[in-house]
């Protein structure tokens, strides 16, 4: 048996007239986020944290935006699919740390929510993801309001399959 961490990043820009999802919740009357799929930066930064670990493609790579199949698909299947996928390459997550980096909108009310939702879609339990937020003090695109970025780290315990 060994550990494995893993990294992911991820960031989108603020785009009228779709709905913010972030760490699978919904959050109302803001703005969401541009891309291909649900955009739910938080997910992405957490699924590439994961892929990550156990040495495997990036998201973009797994899930291609230029695949009709994920347009406008839910990152909290997009979650269930790479936990699914790790542990049929023999590993189980241990623990998944997060930061959404962002000057609005003000995330403190919503992280048990997302603690559930991603430790529903992951697999584990909400004793086992830790969500924090920060803002940039008004610098770079994140201070100008342009978008939310997000970091994750995830921990992954390797087991031998024969």
């Amino acid at each position: 048996m060994s550990f494995r961490v893993g990294h992911g990043y991820d960031v989108h820009r603020f785009e009228d007239g779709r709905p913010l999802w972030l760490g699978g919740v919904h959050i109302k009357d803001h703005s969401g986020l541009a891309g291909h799929s649900d955009a739910d930066v938080l997910l992405h930064a957490i699924i590439d944290a994961i892929l990550g670990a156990a040495s495997l493609p990036d998201i973009g790579t797994i899930f291609p935006d230029s695949s009709a199949e994920f347009k406008d698909i839910s990152s909290s299947i997009l979650l269930s699919r790479t936990a699914s996928l790790v542990s049929s390459a023999g590993y189980k997550i241990v623990n998944i740390d997060a930061t959404i980096i962002a000057e609005t909108p003000k995330i403190a009310p919503y992280i048990t929510d997302m603690r559930a939702a991603i430790a529903n879609a992951a697999g584990i339990s909400p004793q086992d993801v830790n969500i924090k937020a920060t803002t940039e003090e008004g610098l770079g695109f994140t201070g100008a309001r342009l978008g939310i970025a997000a970091h994750a780290v995830c921990l992954l315990k390797a087991y031998n399959l024969d």
